[in-house]
């Protein structure tokens, strides 16, 4: 199968879907890999690293989309490359399909065979293409609110640990899996005064067994949340529904009870967003402030950091895109049934029900079209 990554186009993105380690694991599988001219530059790989693991290095990216089989990227598809997907294209990347009515029309109409990093759910439950963006994602969202916190860049003037005779800020966290849980950490280990919430107590027993008495656990209801959030300093929203947009579940009527120059950092904006007042930033303009509320929404928080991103992602995608390479993407999720859970769309089919839900548009079971 010929294997082929890009240079990502999206405003401030430096990821990358292959590192030159992982051309060689294809390579050496027998797969041929195209790489776009100085599509790694942004992580810090040269060409010449990708030419020395076995990659055939291509000057633009029209050339490697029209060449392979299977497109490994990093991001969405903009508007700019639906113009490149052709029938039977194997495309393994982020989707956030149920974020894009756009992107999924023009995927259907294709009849691209949509692969989505963050839908693949493995047998105990997890979802391993999204942890580590979702681990990174978790951890910057406390070390940028920080930074928005500060009176120059717009925020209350709070520092997270205070120091002694001065208040801790309060951090609010929405949402307890991966995302909260590494965000949970950090405003731990910075010293703030930490609150998490979630719908599931067995997830809040199980973190309030590993951070005890350091923090506040609360069962989020509509009145919890609301209560919590006029008392933050620092908001963290970390909420997923796998395939599905994300719960509204800060109101616009919630900011006006909540303290000037408060930050809220909304991590599920790929999703939609968690907050009423969410829409997508991007790293060179990352904030706003609707009712003296700063906004963070950047939609590819991971971006910032590409080296440590693009190493943790690939790391944990070269194994099921092993699998697709060698058997096909039909075989591959027979022999592994895991893999149909990320297929959102083949042969102009939604494969994806909360995508298809979320749009009103027909979708069908992956395991029944092959």
């Amino acid at each position: 199968m010929k294997i082929g990554t890009v240079k990502e186009i999206k405003n401030n993105e430096f990821r990358v879907g292959l590192t030159p380690d992982h051309v060689k694991a294809y390579h050496s599988a027998g797969h041929p890999v195209y790489v776009e001219k100085d599509a790694g530059i942004g992580s810090g790989f040269s060409n010449e690293e990708y030419c020395s693991a076995g990659a055939i290095v291509l000057d633009t990216a029209k050339e490697v989309w029209d060449t392979v089989d299977m497109m490994v990227k990093v991001k969405e598809p903009l508007e700019a490359e639906y113009q490149c997907f052709h029938k039977d294209l194997i495309l393994y990347t982020y989707l956030h399909l149920a974020a894009d009515r756009p992107l999924t029309d023009a995927l259907l109409s294709a009849g691209v065979k949509g692969v989505a990093y963050e839908t693949l759910i493995e047998r105990d439950g997890s979802i391993p293409l999204l942890a580590p963006m979702s681990q990174i994602a978790g951890r910057l969202s406390v070390q940028e609110g920080a930074k928005y916190l500060e009176k120059p860049m717009g925020g209350s003037g709070m520092l997270l640990s205070g120091v002694p005779g001065t208040p801790k800020a309060k951090v609010v966290i929405l949402g307890a899996g991966t995302v909260g849980a590494n965000a949970c950490k950090i405003a731990v280990g910075m010293g703030a005064d930490v609150t998490i919430t979630d719908i599931s107590l067995p997830r809040l027993a199980y973190l309030d067994d590993i951070f005890g008495a350091r923090i506040q656990t609360i069962y989020s209801t509509d009145s919890a949340v609301e209560k919590e959030l006029a008392q933050a300093d620092l908001v963290i929203g970390s909420v997923l529904i796998p395939g599905k947009k994300a719960p509204k579940i800060v109101k616009r009527s919630y900011l006006k009870n909540m303290r000037p120059g408060s930050v809220i950092v909304d991590v599920a904006v790929d999703q939609g967003g968690c907050c009423e007042t969410t829409h997508v930033t991007y790293h060179d303009d990352p904030v706003y402030t609707v009712d003296g509320v700063v906004h963070y929404c950047v939609g590819n928080m991971p971006g910032a950091v590409p080296r440590t991103s693009t190493i943790a992602l690939t790391n944990a995608t070269l194994r099921y895109g092993l699998q697709i390479a060698e058997n096909g993407l039909e075989e591959a999720c027979r022999k592994n049934p895991v893999l149909y859970s990320a297929v959102n769309t083949y042969n102009g089919k939604c494969t994806c029900f909360n995508v298809a839900d979320g749009f009103g548009i027909e979708s069908c079971s992956a395991d029944q079209l092959f």
